[in-house]
């Protein structure tokens, strides 16, 4: 008796193959089954539309974020002196968010325009620090001995000193640095200066997790496979290594881009940032406080932190969702 080959039925061969799914495919299918996730994913998105298209808004609004207005026909000359009459206190047709107190100025001009210089110190920022503490955490865990040694010597030290503090001490000798250079036309320097600042002291904490996840990677088979066919070093780090940490690093970059954000906010708040008359949501509410006038206008303080607060909420609600979706483990 012999036997027959079976042959596939057309059902079988109607059927679909089954095709894997990569981690990036799955952390989005992930973030996809999250409200939370993605409601944060659309403020961000929003946020840096709003950003983008700051000139355009503000040219349909028909105002712009440096013209001031001190007539009495805007402002209070009287019972509070530079007060906004109650009409352009708050929004209206001609000023879509009202207008600032003092100078009188179109409060949505100057968020729109803050978000921009916000979110560009923002992400320069955090991009000068992911790639400092990817490419020495990656060194450090990849090459161990005393180039490890060395590079966590350096961790340890800008993680020993208060971030802050350090921050404030160095920004204004360093934009005094800046001022006889080209980035002293406009208002460069005080934004060159805190990228700088908070990207080259932000790197530390980064580079540590890189490290960890080198020390793993490194003994795994792929890579003494690598080495065997004479594979570089730093060819390994860049091919190898780096590729298999851009999940941490990932997640790690969507959470200090709202640190930076609240720096931002900090310094520009304690007269260290960016200065009048460039809007940021940090120089907006240091306005709000300088003359008292969240006292007499509220509505002037809570534009800039109800900016700020979605902001930051949004990008930490973001990461954490980020963070349970490229996490292998997860369930969820």
């Amino acid at each position: 008796m012999t036997a027959t080959a079976s042959k596939p039925s057309a059902s079988d061969a109607e059927k679909p193959v089954a095709t894997g799914r990569s981690l990036l495919a799955t952390a989005w299918m992930r973030i996809r089954k999250s409200p939370v996730a993605m409601v944060s994913l659309a403020i961000v998105v929003g946020m840096v539309l709003f950003a983008i298209l700051a000139p355009l808004l503000v040219a349909i609004e028909g105002q712009d974020p440096y013209t001031t207005n001190t007539s009495p026909e805007v402002l209070d000359n009287f019972y509070v002196p530079g007060l906004p009459l109650p009409y352009y206190m708050y929004p209206s047709a001609e000023h879509w968010l009202g207008v600032e107190p003092g100078l009188g100025r179109d409060l949505f001009a100057r968020l729109a325009y803050g978000a921009r210089v916000s979110l560009i110190i923002a992400l320069l920022s955090t991009l000068v620090s992911v790639v400092l503490g990817t490419i020495l955490g990656a060194a450090a865990g990849y090459f161990g001995g005393k180039v490890d040694m060395v590079i966590s010597r350096i961790m340890d030290l800008f993680l020993a000193f208060p971030h802050l503090l350090l921050v404030l001490s160095i920004a204004p000798i360093l934009q005094s640095r800046l001022s006889g250079t080209a980035l002293a036309r406009g208002s460069f320097v005080p934004i060159a200066s805190l990228v700088i600042v908070l990207g080259f002291f932000g790197w530390a904490y980064l580079a540590r997790v890189v490290r960890g996840q080198v020390l793993s990677i490194r003994e795994q088979e792929y890579m003494d496979a690598a080495k065997s066919f004479g594979t570089k070093n730093w060819s390994m780090i860049i091919k190898q290594v780096i590729p298999n940490v851009m999940g941490v690093v990932l997640v790690y970059a969507t959470m200090m881009i709202p640190t930076n954000i609240t720096a931002e906010a900090a310094l520009s708040f304690l007269g260290v940032g960016v200065k009048d008359p460039t809007p940021s949501w940090g120089q907006m509410l240091n306005a709000a406080q300088a003359g008292n006038w969240y006292l007499q206008d509220p509505w002037f303080l809570a534009v800039p932190s109800i900016a700020l607060i979605l902001t930051v909420l949004a990008f930490n609600l973001l990461g954490d969702a980020m963070r349970d979706a490229l996490d292998p483990k997860s369930s969820r």
